[in-house]
Order: structure tokens, then C-alpha cells, then sequence
């Protein structure tokens, strides 16, 4: 049985944990950048242009051995940016919400501690469909429905967070073909709009928390055995 985590974050009071979401709507979403990020080399073969092929070897490097949190994006956007390049908006929006949830995450290699917590980030769609007419981008979506199917059976997360409402629907089909069960939390995309920019981050924070906010990353046991060697 599939869990979905569908509930509205925004009350019809406008409260979400005791945040007023009029004033939330006022605070600037800081980007959060760490040296290792800024220092991070530029990828040196542009994968875009090699297509979706060229995509796919990229993402297969991330991938973890054990997928605890599947992220299944729409496609990847066809301005040629990508999350696991590190320069689309939805690379941003995902890296300030894991940092604001597990604040340590701020001084290590993102991309490296996204695998190593066990999440990873697949299309609905292996090409880009954000430009075409609505028409064609359903039909993608459809289409793509099989794939994903197959991927999340040979993945087998334990939680899949959709990150584009308007793909649910196609998400919860792949789901169903493939036979999956677990928490399934579906969230607006973290675009233009700054109401669907917080909403993404207060519903997908409290799961991180619960789900990966107890996990000692690599980066933070050598700082904290440093720390210790020093007092010592």
C-alpha cells in the first residue's frame, strides 16, 4: 500500500507549524553555497549536447548503491542545465532545502552527500519537454510512465517525492505498474512562484529530518574526530 503524502501544508488559517505563511512569503530563499561547491570544477564535456546519453552516464556516476529517497523530476530542462551538473534551479531549490534540514550538509560536496544519504533524482521524461505544446508534453509524460516503472522496480525506494504536481498522476501509474509500496510525497515545483518555493521546502524538510537527519556523514565524523584530536 502506497502512502501518499498529499495534505495541504498551507491551512486554510494560514499557519504551517506555527509560521504565519504571509510573513514566510516575505523572507528571501538565501542561497546557501559551501567552498566545496564554489570550487567545484565545471564539468568539462558538455553533456547536453550529447544528449540524453550523455545525461544518463552523468546521473548513472551519482547513483547510489542503495536508493533510500527516489526524486522523480519531469525531464531535464531543455535550456541544456541539469541537477547533477549542479546549475539548474531544481539542483538549487533541493540544496537549500537538504542544507536548511541537516545543517551540516552546508560544508561538504552536495552532490557527493546526496548519494551518500541514499538519494537520487530521475526523469519522468528522458528529453527535455519543457517547451513543447501542452498536448505533446502529456503525451511525454505518458510515454515515460513505462521507463519509470522499470526504474523504480529495480531501484526499489523505500520513499519517492515527486517534485512536479503536475506529473503525479503518471508517477502514481508507474507505481502501480511496478508494484511498489512505501511514502510517496508529491510537492509543487520550486520555480517562479514564491508560494510553491516555500511549500516544497516546509513539506519536504520535516521528511528529511525524520528520514536522514540522524545520519553521520563522512565529511561530519572526520570533522568531529578532528575536533576531538585538538582538545585532546
Amino acid at each position: 500500500m502506497v502512502g501518499v503524502m498529499t495534505e495541504p501544508v498551507v491551512q486554510l488559517e494560514g499557519i504551517f507549524h506555527g509560521y504565519n505563511v504571509r510573513v514566510l512569503e516575505r523572507v528571501e530563499l538565501v542561497s546557501v553555497q559551501s567552498s566545496k561547491d564554489r570550487s567545484r570544477p565545471k564539468p568539462t564535456i558538455n553533456y547536453n549536447a550529447k544528449g540524453a546519453s550523455g545525461r544518463e552516464r552523468l546521473r548513472n556516476r551519482h547513483r547510489p548503491d542503495r536508493v533510500q529517497i527516489l526524486f522523480v523530476g519531469e525531464s531535464p530542462p531543455a535550456s541544456g542545465r541539469f541537477f547533477y551538473q549542479a546549475d539548474s534551479g531544481l539542483y538549487r531549490a533541493v540544496r537549500e532545502t537538504f542544507v536548511a534540514a541537516i545543517a551540516p550538509l552546508a560544508e561538504t560536496d552536495f552532490l557527493d552527500s546526496f548519494r551518500s544519504l541514499g538519494c537520487y533524482l530521475v526523469d519522468l521524461c528522458s528529453e527535455p519537454v519543457d517547451k513543447m505544446p501542452v498536448r505533446d508534453r502529456r503525451r511525454a509524460w505518458k510515454a515515460g510512465e513505462t521507463r519509470l516503472a522499470r526504474t523504480i522496480r529495480a531501484l526499489q525506494p523505500k520513499i519517492i517525492v515527486t517534485v512536479v504536481h503536475s506529473i503525479r498522476a503518471n508517477v502514481r501509474r508507474a507505481q502501480q505498474q511496478a508494484g511498489w509500496s512505501g511514502i510517496h510525497l508529491e510537492l509543487p515545483y520550486p520555480g517562479r512562484w514564491r508560494s510553491h518555493q516555500i511549500r516544497f521546502r516546509l513539506q519536504l524538510m520535516p521528511l528529511l529530518r525524520k528520514t536522514l537527519g540522524k545520519v553521520l556523514l563522512p565529511h561530519s565524523s572526520k570533522r568531529r574526530k578532528d575536533r576531538t584530536v585538538a582538545r585532546s
